[in-house]
């Protein structure tokens, strides 16, 4: 930690030295990216001593807005920065635009000089000039709107006319002129310009809210435009900085690019990789929207790829999930492959790089390694001989080594400021048969190096993971290079976060093994297993997915409405409704015969037409149940349930008014309601309850159990709780009613099957319904915030 703040330290002063702003340079230093970029800037531009503070400016926009494609270019642009060829805002922005088209590519430097302005000086008197012009020609409709003159229009025409002056003389100037014209502000001028009263905004804003469907953005409908194609692999868009002011740009020789594409046909390969240590959630789905997604739209083609390096992780059950909800989720895998399978050739490859001088036996502990690289110390066996670590990792590969006693490490750069280039382990010794590979090996590789190495043998064109990974992206390249092996382009998205829950598979697992949810598919949790047994779809979860992006964002915390927005948009239209009483309380129709049954016609469909497939059959008798909650002994205007002496309307039925109320012995518990139905309906009560009747006079409804999921956790983000994340696990989250009434028609539901019920929301039925009693999960409330409050 104290290395860490002195580096901020030893930062912030290189930044103040440019001549930035404490505000600017401070939130510089809070970003790692940023920081790391203008760090890498200013070396290039050898001003580590200090420089103007314009050109310190426009440095800092090199470091943050310079397009990636083109970083072997740098320091040409950095060059004429320093030396003030480029000097303004819009010759950097031109400078930006030119480098952005051309990439990796040679280019002609008058063709650079020519689209930058490099050598056109604009005068202060050629910009009075023109300005003078400007407000000439526009002088009537400048007095007439004074200082609500659209002062970016006249900018735009001193740009067009003159597109290297210095912006900020122009806006001075354009300010004065102003001024001149004007003289100072009135109260009129500060006033805003009155609404036009015959513009009725908010009647139209409700019109629009209620009627027009949201129109996706761009990103929405073709999320993946951005992402290269692959014949353009050749360009530089990462560097990676050494400490001994080496620098490594990565792309592919033209040579390599033709031989990848030869084989690939030019098309877009990619890779889901998950690991089979466990059951995928959301944040999975993301993942297969990326990789899965990107090749399903560029005709490509996708690999399930288990990264199964670890023998004592991996299970049967875990690869087998994997492969069953991969499906579900609609996706389907060119070919499913195990990092296993590429055992030998990376266990080849990992000689090649001993022979090369880019790797080493290495005998420290792991707290050895550990305190060496917090120290950015060397390890005593760097410097072994080539042919002496040849002999040792055979050994390892042979099992006369013991298992923790040695390890193959990469020779990257211990004292570079990435932490991810401190000699990362290759291989580790493990006496562990493997799910996969059987006991052939007694050395396994380890993520790091197998994951770029099987990228390349699988001729992936476009590695995309979350953004934690963005510091191993050096480590990545760095090894494919040494090995003179193809490189994919490598691309990190913001990994999806969701309120109420938690997502670290460590403590999924402790919530699934001590018992605090019931199982990897309990439907309180954002597993997908659990997700698809609480009745979402997976149609609806691509298109949450699809609807957040795939951006390089902060990766903030998506709230869970917005999931339940779009799981409503699908069962709207998809669930049929029926009725179901959650706590029935009995209604006794005085004014109907004992054995009268009525069959009455509900729809399936709130906009449904006479149709027999969207219709069923509610009976209609002597004894109903409506909801407790539905009753109260004390009425209220803003209150539609039934009271004493009030009417409401009976879904689908007849209106019926409350006529008496029986209660318990402790006067109190209401045992049943009488009332009197209004046959011809012409009472027309503003309340509308849903209800369940006996089939026959003394038979009780069907009986079904449901069970009411809500929020597993009560904060928005559990996981910032530290240690006592636990404590704030939801006891409501799952409520069990076991003793619901349902319509008769409900009884012929199949596990699966999804509903709305009428009033209460949508449900599912769940896997443990049995012949004698079904069982409904709650899906999702009706309520809808989300949708409210704006897609």
């Amino acid at each position: 930690m104290v290395k860490e703040d002195e580096a901020r330290d030893k930062a912030l002063e290189l930044f103040l030295k440019i001549g930035l702003d404490e505000r600017t340079a401070k939130n510089t230093v809070a970003n790692n990216k940023v920081t790391a970029n203008l760090t890498a800037v200013i070396h290039e531009a050898s001003v580590t001593d200090g420089c103007d503070k314009s050109i310190g400016n426009l440095l800092y926009s090199v470091a943050t807005k310079y397009p990636a494609n083109a970083l072997v270019h740098r320091p040409t642009l950095l060059e004429y920065i320093v030396s003030s060829k480029i000097k303004t805002t819009a010759q950097l922005d031109a400078a930006f635009s030119f480098f952005s088209d051309t990439g990796s590519e040679s280019f002609k430097i008058h063709e650079f000089e020519e689209a930058c302005g490099v050598g056109v000086e604009v005068s202060v008197e050629d910009i009075k000039q023109t300005v003078s012009g400007i407000f000439e020609e526009r002088k009537s409709s400048i007095l007439e709107q004074r200082y609500r003159t659209n002062v970016g229009e006249l900018f735009g025409h001193v740009r067009k006319m003159l597109p290297w002056a210095d912006q900020k003389i122009v806006k001075q100037i354009i300010d004065t002129k102003m001024y001149e014209l004007l003289g100072e502000r009135t109260a009129a001028d500060n006033e805003k310009p009155a609404k036009k009263k015959e513009k009725p905004v908010k009647v139209e804003e409700k019109k629009v809210a209620v009627v027009a469907a949201p129109q996706p953005s761009e990103e929405e409908l073709n999320p993946f435009k951005d992402f290269p194609q692959p014949e353009d692999n050749f360009k530089v868009h990462t560097e990676i900085f050494f400490s001994d002011d080496r620098v490594l740009r990565c792309c592919n020789s033209r040579e390599m690019l033709n031989k990848h594409l030869t084989v690939t046909g030019g098309k877009v390969f990619t890779r889901f990789p998950p690991e089979p240590n466990g059951y995928l959630h959301i944040g999975h789905a993301k993942a297969m929207f990326v990789s899965f997604g990107l090749a399903k739209e560029r005709s490509g083609c996708c690999y399930l790829r288990f990264d199964d390096t670890n023998p004592e992780a991996e299970k049967k059950e875990y690869i087998d999930h994997i492969k069953e909800i991969v499906d579900w989720m609609g996706w389907k895998p060119f070919k499913i492959t195990y990092a296993s399978d590429y055992f030998q050739e990376l266990y080849d490859l990992a000689v090649e790089l001993i022979k090369r001088g880019h790797a080493y036996v290495d005998h420290q502990t792991p707290d050895e390694i550990k305190e060496y690289r917090e120290k950015k110390m060397n390890s005593p066996w760097r410097d072994r001989p080539i042919a002496e670590s040849l002999k040792l990792f055979e050994d390892m590969r042979r099992g006369l080594i013991e298992e923790g006693k040695a390890t193959l490490r990469m020779k990257q750069d211990m004292q570079s400021d990435n932490f991810n280039m401190y000699d990362l382990i290759a291989y580790r010794i493990k006496f562990t048969p493997h799910p996969h590979a059987g006991d052939k090996w007694c050395v396994y590789p380890s993520y790091d190096y197998a994951h770029c190495i099987v990228d390349c043998l699988e001729n992936i064109t476009h590695s995309l993971c979350t953004l934690e990974f963005e510091t191993r992206r050096a480590s990545y390249y760095w090894l494919l290079h040494a090995l003179d092996l193809y490189q994919p382009y490598v691309w990190e998205y913001s990994r999806l976060n969701v309120t109420n829950t938690i997502m670290s598979k460590r403590k999924l697992n402790l919530l699934v093994t001590k018992k605090f949810v019931d199982g990897w598919d309990d439907p309180r949790l954002m597993t997908l297993a659990g997700l698809r047994r609480r009745g979402v779809t997976s149609t609806s979860i691509n298109a949450f997915v699809r609807g957040i992006g795939i951006t390089r964002s902060d990766g903030s915390t998506i709230r869970l409405d917005r999931l339940e927005y779009h799981i409503r948009e699908e069962l709207n239209k998809t669930a049929p409704r029926t009725m179901v009483v959650l706590y029935p309380l009995k209604v006794v129709i005085t004014n109907l015969d004992a054995g009268s049954v009525m069959d009455l016609e509900a729809k399936k469909w709130p906009d449904a037409h006479i149709d027999a497939a969207a219709i069923y059959q509610v009976p209609f008798s002597k004894t109903v149940y409506i909801e407790q909650s539905d009753f109260r002994m004390k009425d209220s205007k803003d209150y539609y349930g039934l009271a004493p002496g009030k009417t409401v309307m009976l879904r689908y039925a007849f209106p019926i008014k409350c006529t008496n109320v029986i209660l318990a012995d402790d006067k109190e518990t209401i045992v049943e309601i009488h009332a009197e139905y209004d046959p011809s309906k012409k009472t027309k009560p503003k309340g509308v309850l849903h209800w369940v009747a006996e089939t026959s006079h003394g038979v009780d409804p069907l009986q079904v159990e449901v069970r009411l999921f809500d929020k597993l956790f009560l904060s928005e983000n559990p996981a910032e709780l530290g240690k006592d994340w636990l404590d704030d696990l939801n006891p409501h989250s799952k409520i069990v009613v076991p003793s619901a009434y349902a319509v008769p028609s409900l009884g012929e539901a199949k596990v699966g099957d999804r509903f709305q019920f009428e009033r209460l929301g949508y449900f599912v039925v769940d896997e443990d319904s049995t012949s004698e009693k079904l069982v409904f999960n709650r899906t999702v409330t009706l309520r809808d915030s989300y949708g409210k409050g704006g897609k």
